[in-house]
């Protein structure tokens, strides 16, 4: 594939995918319960509430219970979907999580919302950068972080086809729809463009900012990058990172999430096992975010497009 395939036809929420993806997967598969912690607007659940009233759980403001009611839908046959904000799905509950679903690999779906620093003006609180370290740290814990509105229709499908507990990671801004509509397959990274001077792995939200930093790096750089979306971040697709670092010699990750933990850190992992080589974070640097809007928070912590270009020219010169 080519950046030219990947043409920004509008702009969408990424939730708004998890809403659509959930109304059809209620009317595709009726083992699939819709849960809430009292956000159900925002988690874009009104339509499958409507159509599917007996299949959907209101919880409340009570993730924990949430979670322990959907391990025991779980036990029952039923595909649950406990949904909530990042923050609340991950570091509120993370000992339910623990305890209750990945030590007994339940069948839950856990499914969060207005994640990074996207969220936007509801500030540090709620902007949860830690979430994708937690969650892959947990054994058997497949955990997926697509990039626009129509991954996150194809992973919510995928999921639901799968055995075991899943953390699914979505946002809450319009942001540029490019990717297809098919093509989707957990655990296998998406080759956007060919290159052969430093590679670009990049997953959720910043994949489109890389996108434009490869674009930069081209006519302004005469730097011919190679980018891959990496949707799932675990299982990793280790041999996708490792075929296009043995071409390139050098590596930029960029994501929405602390440096520590994250997708960088898995795969400087592989890289440090089977392919030493330079590497630059594009990620939070050990720090909370504030209030402001997407864009405004994106810049100033060091996750602009100008920041990928950046790290992008340092890796390479740490190559020579």
């Amino acid at each position: 594939m080519m950046l030219e395939n990947f043409e920004i036809k509008d702009k969408k929420a990424t939730r708004d995918g998890f809403g659509k993806a959930m109304l059809d997967l209620g009317h595709k598969n009726d083992q699939v319960i819709a849960m809430c912690a009292d956000l159900t607007g925002s988690l874009k659940l009104n339509a499958f509430e409507k159509d599917f009233p007996t299949r959907f759980i209101q919880a409340g403001i009570s993730e924990a219970n949430m979670i322990g009611m959907a391990a025991g839908l779980a036990t029952a046959g039923k595909i649950p979907f406990a949904t909530t904000f990042a923050n609340f799905a991950t570091g509120r509950v993370y000992d339910q999580i623990r305890q209750s679903v990945a030590y007994s690999h339940k069948n839950v779906k856990i499914c969060a919302s207005h994640a990074g620093l996207t969220l936007g003006e509801d500030g540090a609180t709620h902007q949860i950068l830690e979430d994708l370290g937690m969650m892959k740290m947990l054994p058997g814990m497949t955990v997926i972080n697509p990039c626009d509105y129509n991954q996150v229709i194809s992973a919510t499908h995928a999921i639901a086809e799968i055995d075991g507990p899943v953390y699914l990671r979505f946002g809450r801004p319009s942001w540029p729809v490019f990717m297809p509509e098919d093509g989707f397959e957990i655990g296998k990274a998406i080759m956007m463009q060919p290159g052969t001077d430093v590679t670009i792995i990049a997953t959720g939200h910043m994949v489109y900012h890389a996108m434009e930093a490869v674009k930069i790096l081209k006519s302004a750089h005469s730097i011919d990058a190679e980018l891959i979306n990496i949707h799932t971040i675990k299982p990793l697709d280790e041999q996708a990172i490792l075929n296009s670092v043995t071409k390139t010699g050098a590596v930029v990750t960029a994501e929405e999430h602390q440096r520590h933990g994250g997708l960088g850190d898995s795969v400087a992992q592989v890289l440090a096992q089977y392919l030493p080589s330079p590497q630059e974070y594009v990620a939070v640097n050990d720090s909370f975010g504030e209030s402001g809007t997407p864009a405004q928070l994106l810049d100033k912590y060091g996750l602009g497009i100008q920041d990928v270009v950046n790290a992008a020219v340092k890796a390479m010169e740490r190559k020579k």
